[in-house]
């Protein structure tokens, strides 16, 4: 079995990659597994050094869009894509020609490839929570179903919904297996900050640990849906696992969610390495990341992904530990 991961350099591309590799096989669709044979990790940067050191990784490096126009992806005997890539929340509102680039004009080149394979692959698409939003004076979200009508708020949310609609469409057509999937806010993320406009959830965890100052720029009542990183690759392989019966419709799924508040995580900070850990949270407010994270659900119903057997973690102090456990190197703190 042939594997493209996009994305595959970044912290969920890899993390997805070591999973693969170590489980050696793969169903999908309901069919009986079969043996990994090579897993193709395309991105702008070079790919972990532990993966480069398995044979049946290659790493492709470059643009996305220009190695599809070249038609360098995805190799013929592609069975399973699976799209990580995307530019993020904030530098979409910053840069809107680079958020069409890389999230509408990149999918669609895809999509477009994975059609002229005429083997109608799996195509697994990390959408993502920002298709729903809070539209300006109309009444609370309140709680978001799998099938509540998105509508987003910023320019990344209205490129993944249309992710969303054309991945069904191809689906439809029978040019792809199409499984869209929309993943939690991703906390904890080891490493620095990206461009998204919640990459304070992980950076108001990650920096204390590390004995640094972090900003919190929204308030301790702030609601948040948030998922593992362990979780979150859960979702991804179980989309491409299910039969086509367990999948049901073509539209998304909210991926299992672990509801909280910003407060409750400072909470479960200090709980895992004390009030020092906490005292190093600098709660300054920043009124344009306020208004875009605000806009996001903070209470998401994911009865399709219960009903394919997956789980939400059981509280944010468990993550909080599970990324110490996993990154000993980054924590200067005493735990408790």
């Amino acid at each position: 079995m042939n594997i493209l991961i996009t994305g595959g350099a970044g912290f969920l591309g890899a993390r997805l990659a070591r999973a693969l590799l170590a489980a050696g096989s793969l169903s999908l669709r309901g069919a009986p597994a079969r043996p990994i044979t090579q897993v193709v990790l395309a991105d702008r940067g070079p790919a972990p050094a532990d993966l480069l050191a398995d044979a049946r990784v290659r790493s492709v490096q470059g643009d996305l869009l220009e190695l599809l126009a070249r038609r360098d992806l995805p190799a013929a005997g592609t069975d399973a894509v699976f799209h990580l890539a995307a530019a993020v929340s904030a530098e979409c509102e910053a840069d809107f020609d680079l958020g069409m680039r890389s999230n509408l004009d990149t999918t669609r080149a895809l999509l477009d490839a994975c059609r002229a394979l005429g083997t109608t692959p799996v195509f697994v698409f990390a959408s993502s929570l920002a298709v729903f939003g809070q539209q300006p004076g109309r009444p609370a979200l309140g709680r978001v179903g799998d099938d509540t009508l998105p509508t987003p708020q910023g320019s990344y949310g209205i490129q993944k919904f249309i992710g969303e609609q054309l991945v069904a469409d191809y689906t439809r057509k029978g040019f792809i297996a199409g499984r869209s999937v929309r993943p939690m806010t991703v906390a904890v993320r080891p490493g620095r900050p990206n461009g998204a406009a919640s990459g304070f959830f992980s950076g108001m965890i990650r920096e204390p640990l590390a004995g640094e100052r972090a900003r919190v720029p929204v308030g301790p009542d702030t609601p948040v849906a948030l998922a593992s990183p362990t979780r979150t690759i859960e979702g991804f392989l179980r989309a491409a696992q299910a039969s086509d019966a367990e999948w049901g419709p073509r539209t998304a799924i909210n991926l299992p969610s672990l509801a909280t508040t910003v407060g409750e995580m400072a909470a479960a900070l200090e709980q895992v390495a004390g009030p020092q850990a906490a005292a190093l949270l600098d709660w300054q407010p920043d009124p344009a990341i306020e208004k875009l994270v605000r806009s996001w659900p903070g209470d998401i119903a994911w009865d399709r992904a219960r009903g394919l057997g997956l789980a939400s973690d059981a509280s944010f102090e468990a993550i909080v530990r599970e990324y110490a456990a996993e990154n000993p190197q980054a924590v200067r703190l005493a735990l408790r």
